[in-house]
């Protein structure tokens, strides 16, 4: 490590807003943000009014009043992606900010990890350097491979890999390593040590995941966008999926390229200085972190104290709450990461963040934060709360039957008057209506993308043409149709466990691919298959509505689907449904260099065993 060059990182007190001494930041733009929320919740009002005519026909009770609540707060979400998109459409030809040229400035590359594949990791860091080493921006970089690691063999290969990547780094490009005896804090102490004993030294810090690549030019052009910024004290950059080779990580990847442009546009446009941050491939202002982002652990519900383990939100809030502008720029092209290459890694880390996400319930009453930071927390929650909303509303529609001799509730209702009596015109027609609509809703982000690039000579060719480009969406569509319910059900038990206080543990995420065994599939999808056969049940006795056919085959084929996720398809797969897209047919050199790279280390420091695999 360099000398130390400390800097102070004193807890922030969500009790008391901080005195801010910042110049005020002007109002930017508020137009795009009723554009986005006003026309959602008007949505959500008129449906819910339309429905609370119903059911008053026969007389409101308290469940009807419950189920209400569920359908406004589901489809709420609903209508806020599909303004977002439509704000991201609109804000398409909308110039980006140009700002005067700063100085040049010094920062710092941080690669904090946890028992990772040593030989990826710096790998991966190897690239970057190579990359930067061609970009003639002036600013200085460092980059730091903070180690979290406990196992001593993988230690002891980060070491070596260490050193033979700093004997080889190109000129000018400085390399860094340190592994903590005690992982204090997780990422969040491992970030805090660094601030503390080497900030001051760098006023900018670039914070990266294992499995982050970003390209030379990306980095430079966040380095000169803070710098020419003085009132930013976070740039997020919007990470692309790479890497991906299998059904569930090709899924993805495609929907992150094809889709997610549109709506990361449309919250660029709303967000503005309010933006967000996702823990990585961002540029952060040293000092100002340091002086606004110090976190203190929560007092526990039932006593100790809690971590805040998804830091990257609150974060974010406690520097715009300093006077710190938050900026959000989806169009800097060279920011990458990795996704779970199966249905059950992405579910094993989604559970890991669920918990972390529910955590900032109880920041909400932070004092001093802007709304739209408060929104942010609220939406991290709400995210993992509407999968357990979902379950509700499955549980009612099918005690509706198929009509009113199969109403489960109406035979409750005879012997108990507190249930609802449902009127004649809640049939099962009109909640597959229903259905159909938030499915509509649910896919207009997506549809709107693709009809902008299907119609787009230019783009669908990046695609491999429009036939190619048409099936992989339609297969895309198809995949997460069949993947919702499952991860409808699996939500609902991180939130279970969440509320119980039971912790999954900090283990690494699963970088590589593999397909689990039939007894692992079986024993994770248990209650999802259980679920799925008692509605294929109901179905044949005649009791359950046509309607739930769909979810019903996506949970009785939980393990099947599962096991489909693992499934190569860039090998396997015929061209029309690869889900092929631009960065799968023409491989970001970054990427390209990265894995020789990878491969070069892993020949030099890897045991003899895996290397002959």
């Amino acid at each position: 490590m360099p000398p130390r060059a400390p800097l102070a990182m004193p807890e922030q007190d969500f009790a008391r807003a901080p005195f801010i001494t910042q110049p005020a930041l002007a109002r930017r733009h508020p137009l795009w943000r009723f554009a986005v929320f006003v026309p959602a919740l008007l949505a959500t009002a008129l449906m819910l009014w339309g429905l609370h005519g119903l059911f008053a026909s026969s007389g409101m009770t308290w469940l009807e009043y419950v189920l209400l609540a569920l359908i406004g707060a589901t489809f709420v979400w609903v209508t806020l992606a599909v303004s977002t998109a439509l704000v991201g459409l609109a804000g398409r030809f909308d110039r980006p900010e140009t700002l005067p040229a700063g100085q040049p400035i010094s920062v710092a590359l941080l690669v904090p990890i946890y028992n990772e594949v040593p030989w990826d990791v710096f790998g991966n860091a190897a690239a970057m350097l190579k990359d930067l080493a061609r970009q003639n921006g002036g600013h200085d970089y460092t980059l730091f491979v903070l180690s979290d690691t406990q196992d001593a063999d993988i230690a002891h290969q980060e070491w070596r890999a260490f050193v033979a990547l700093r004997d080889t780094a190109p000129d000018g490009m400085h390399l860094h390593y340190r592994r903590r005896s005690r992982n204090t804090d997780k990422k969040v102490g491992n970030l805090v040590e660094w601030i503390t004993g080497w900030g001051a030294a760098y006023e900018a810090m670039v914070v990266l995941d294992a499995d982050s690549l970003m390209t030379g030019r990306a980095i430079a052009r966040l380095s000169t966008e803070l710098a020419a910024d003085p009132q930013a004290g976070l740039i997020q950059s919007f990470p692309q999926l790479i890497g991906a080779d299998t059904v569930f990580a090709r899924m993805q990847q495609f929907s992150n390229v094809a889709y997610g442009w549109l709506l990361a546009e449309g919250l660029a446009h709303w967000s503005r200085d309010e933006g967000n941050y996702w823990g990585h491939n961002a540029i952060i202002r040293t000092q100002a972190f340091a002086s606004a982002a110090g976190l203190p652990h929560l007092r526990g519900i039932l006593g100790g104290d809690d971590l805040i383990l998804s830091h990257d939100f609150v974060e974010a809030s406690l520097l715009r709450r300093a006077g710190w502008r938050v900026r959000f720029l989806p169009r800097v092209s060279g920011s990458f990461e990795e996704t779970p290459g199966t249905l059950i890694d992405y579910v094993l880390r989604d559970q890991r963040w669920c918990r972390g996400n529910l955590q900032h319930l109880r920041l909400l009453t932070t004092r001093g934060l802007h709304p739209v930071s408060r929104f942010h927390l609220f939406q991290g929650a709400a995210a993992y709360l509407m999968s357990p909303a979902w379950f509700v509303l499955l549980v009612f529609w099918t005690l509706l039957g198929r009509d009113a001799d199969t109403n489960v509730i109406t035979y409750f209702n005879e012997a108990n008057p507190l249930f609802p009596n449902w009127p004649p015109a809640m049939t099962h027609l009109d909640s597959a209506i229903f259905l159909l609509v938030m499915y509509a809703m649910l896919l207009t982000p997506k549809l709107t993308s693709a009809a902008i690039i299907g119609t787009n000579r230019k783009a669908v060719r990046l695609f491999g043409g429009r036939r190619a480009f048409g099936s992989a969406v339609l297969f895309e569509v198809a995949l997460s149709v069949a993947y919702a319910p499952i991860m409808m059900i699996q939500q609902t038990r991180a939130v279970l466990r969440s509320l119980l206080g039971r912790n999954s543990g900090w283990v690494p995420q699963q970088r590589n691919a593999q397909a689990y065994p039939l007894r692992v599939l079986v024993k994770f999808h248990l209650v999802e298959t259980v679920t799925g056969f008692l509605l294929l049940a109901g179905l044949m006795a005649g009791l359950v509505s046509w309607w739930l056919l769909p979810i019903m085959a996506s949970l009785v084929l939980a393990v099947p689907l599962s096991a489909l996720s693992a499934v190569n398809l860039k090998t396997l797969a015929p061209a029309l449904l690869r889900l092929d897209s631009p960065l799968t047919l023409r491989e970001p050199s970054i990427l390209a260099s990265a894995r020789a790279a990878r491969a070069e280390l892993r020949i030099q420091i890897a045991p003899p065993n895996i290397v002959a695999e």
